[in-house]
């Protein structure tokens, strides 16, 4: 199967670009005649006006945000990629799914759906609550000895992807991720995608540091120098993996489509975004990057981009995390762009009123 017949198979969906220029101008002159000095909300008003666009509403509301954890293990792991084993990412699939990990406590607290999708794991789980099995395989290949992904499982995991926030209520998304060696294939993918070197865009993942890092480094440079061909963003994808990824593809190639906001969590998330981004330009205008990770390689995405992250945490765990802890500002920012007073309305007078 080639990338014309992945292409051809997924019926990709037309994406139409957020920003409006008229509807642009329209939100800039209602947040600048609110009860306070033009831009002393900083950035929140440009979030506001963000969301505006994409929601196409002068008064956005924020509808039964959703956030999607998409889990799978990847066979790199295998050449001491990662300071954890590879049967974490189960245990942390479970750990989710009985409401005991970070985003679980962070996705209560703010009132947010966590929706967890093996999307690949190597382990059969029971039928429960909160988890959606769409498993690829038991794992992505080992990139060091072959593609991590046939054509065909790369189709089939965005495909996935797309299906599932179809079946998903709201028109917010929140990304997470789950996957022991997963911060490796965003390395790769970040690197072939920006056209950065992979020691710009490799960090320590799960902690790895000193002669674990310079091992990983070594792996990673000779796993990007086997897929030299691996050019095109799918050839890429397939290559380096992983499954939870392509998922991530399939994810904000359809929640684009369907004018969703996409709250991007840190670098793997970012990684799938590269992606999107790269078959379909109009994605990156529903994305709301949510922090600046502390994994090295996602200021190079970020720059690549042409993203702004809302936070700068030092966060490096992943999991849609930092997309739960920026959720409240998007809260915010549609708020005061729906309810604050304007000059007029409420009897206040503007800067540039006649003095008496």
């Amino acid at each position: 199967m080639t990338e014309t017949d992945i292409l051809s198979q997924l019926r990709l969906p037309a994406i139409a670009d957020a920003d409006d220029s008229a509807r642009a101008a329209r939100l800039q002159e209602l947040l600048d005649d609110k009860t306070k000095p033009p831009g002393s909300l900083g950035r929140i008003e440009d979030l506001a006006l963000q969301l505006g666009l994409i929601l196409q509403s002068e008064a956005p509301q924020l509808r039964a945000p959703q956030l999607v954890v998409c889990a799978a293990d990847h066979g790199l792991a295998a050449q001491g990629v990662s300071a954890f084993p590879q049967e974490v990412t189960q245990q942390m699939v479970g750990n989710f799914l009985a409401g005991g990990a970070a985003v679980s406590v962070l996705a209560r607290q703010h009132g947010i759906a966590l929706t967890v999708v093996d999307c690949g794991v190597a382990h059969d789980f029971a039928a429960q609550p909160g988890l959606v099995v769409r498993k690829v395989a038991r794992g992505a290949a080992d990139a060091s000895r072959g593609p991590a992904m046939s054509a065909a499982q790369c189709a089939e995991a965005i495909g996935h992807g797309m299906a599932l926030v179809r079946d998903l209520p709201g028109n917010a998304l929140l990304l997470g991720e789950m996957g022991i060696g997963n911060s490796s294939a965003a390395a790769l993918l970040t690197a072939r995608l920006s056209g950065h070197s992979i020691d710009a865009c490799t960090g320590s993942g799960t902690g790895v540091a000193g002669p674990a890092l310079a091992h990983k480094l070594r792996v990673l440079q000779s796993v990007f120098l086997r897929h030299a061909d691996a050019r095109t963003p799918l050839a890429a994808l397939a290559a380096f993996g992983g499954l939870e990824i392509a998922t991530l593809v399939g994810v904000v190639l359809q929640g684009a489509r369907e004018r969703r906001v996409l709250v991007v969590d840190g670098f793997i998330t970012t990684a799938a975004v590269l992606v999107a981004q790269a078959l379909a330009p109009a994605v990156r205008s529903f994305c709301v990057f949510s922090h600046l990770s502390g994994e090295r390689g996602h200021a190079v995405a970020l720059g690549h981009l042409g993203a702004r992250p809302l936070l700068d945490l030092g966060l490096r765990l992943g999991e849609g995390s930092g997309a739960a802890l920026a959720w409240p500002l998007l809260q915010s920012a549609s708020l005061l762009l729906r309810e604050m007073a304007s000059f007029s309305g409420a009897g206040v007078s503007n800067r540039d009123a006649p003095q008496r």
